[in-house]
């Protein structure tokens, strides 16, 4: 009999038929069941769940349960929902997020670098108007995290040709970027910085880490691109900025709430691109090869993959 790996999820039928496709083909010598069609008989036996957005009291009721892989990089909510698990949580380190993300963020940086939000506005007035555009060099972008995902889209970065600085909580090396850390590094960095990319971690020491004292240390007209969790910038701090003319755009793919209420008004400020949780979408492919290869080690050595650090948050 083939060993049993439950799928734990919440998400839309059509991508947990897409999952369970891929998954099976990656891990052809277990079975893969849905929580729904497992047995109570067999709650006991289950060490290892795969899950995307499970439902905590699915994973409660499975009182062996050693560890879980999740299918998404961030598992905040996981944690949250469930402080007092015993279980470890594996979050989904895939090097092609890293190439996605840092895709993103030299997109979206060039889409303010370049003026597009303006640019947009005036076609919509018929307005033929040509501005000046500043050297790449010449314009200081500023990532605030330098973790996996930071450091390949700081070098995506530096080979454009951006002057590219970075801060991480405690002091790190990377070849050609300037780096700063600490709270002094991160308003040292703050009030040189024209674009900041947000791609931090929520934790309780980020979590409204861009307050209305940090964000009016960028200096005017700068620009904020948040590819990393909403609650880490203060979003009534953000529209009283914009609005009063001191900040210039922002570029937003993740918030608070998700969907994005329609009442929102960020929906409708023009100084404000919304974006629905794109910018480093989990490859289904790739992903599963992961979760696979770290459930068939597990089952070789019996040891689990490098999990989140609860004390930390990540």
């Amino acid at each position: 009999m083939n060993p049993t790996i439950v799928f734990v999820s919440q998400i839309q039928e059509d991508e947990v038929e897409a999952w369970l496709v891929t998954l099976k083909a990656a891990l052809p010598d277990y079975d893969i069941v849905l929580f729904g069609d497992l047995a109570k008989s067999q709650y006991d036996e289950i060490d290892v769940a795969i899950v995307a957005n499970p439902n905590p009291v699915e994973l409660a009721s499975l009182p062996n349960l050693k560890w879980v892989q999740s299918l998404w990089a961030g598992v905040e909510r996981l944690l949250s929902d469930m402080p007092e698990a015993k279980f470890e949580i594996v979050r989904m380190t895939d090097p092609q997020l890293g190439l996605s993300m840092a895709e993103a963020v030299l997109a979206w940086t060039l889409y303010l670098h370049r003026d597009m939000p303006l640019y947009a506005k005036q076609q919509k007035t018929k307005m033929w108007l040509q501005h000046p555009l500043p050297l790449a060099s010449e314009r200081n972008v500023g990532l605030l995290g330098l973790g996996k995902l930071g450091q390949m889209a700081a070098m995506a970065l530096k080979k454009q040709g951006f002057n590219v600085m970075g801060w991480s909580r405690t002091k790190a090396e990377l070849e050609g970027i300037e780096i700063f850390s600490g709270p002094e590094g991160l308003d040292e960095m703050l009030v040189k910085t024209d674009i900041l990319v947000v791609l931090l971690p929520l934790t309780a020491e980020t979590n409204g880490l861009l307050n209305q004292d940090k964000l009016a240390k960028l200096p005017k007209d700068a620009s904020l691109i948040n590819f990393a969790r909403g609650p880490i910038v203060e979003e009534s701090a953000l529209l009283d900025l914009l609005n009063k003319g001191y900040l210039k755009h922002a570029v937003l793919d993740v918030f608070a709430t998700e969907p994005l209420p329609a009442g929102s008004p960020l929906w409708s400020d023009d100084k404000i691109t919304v974006l629905p949780h794109i910018s480093a979408p989990t490859n289904i492919k790739t992903a599963s090869k992961i979760a696979a290869d770290n459930i068939k080690r597990f089952r070789e050595t019996g040891e689990v993959p490098d999990f989140i650090k609860r004390s930390r948050g990540y």
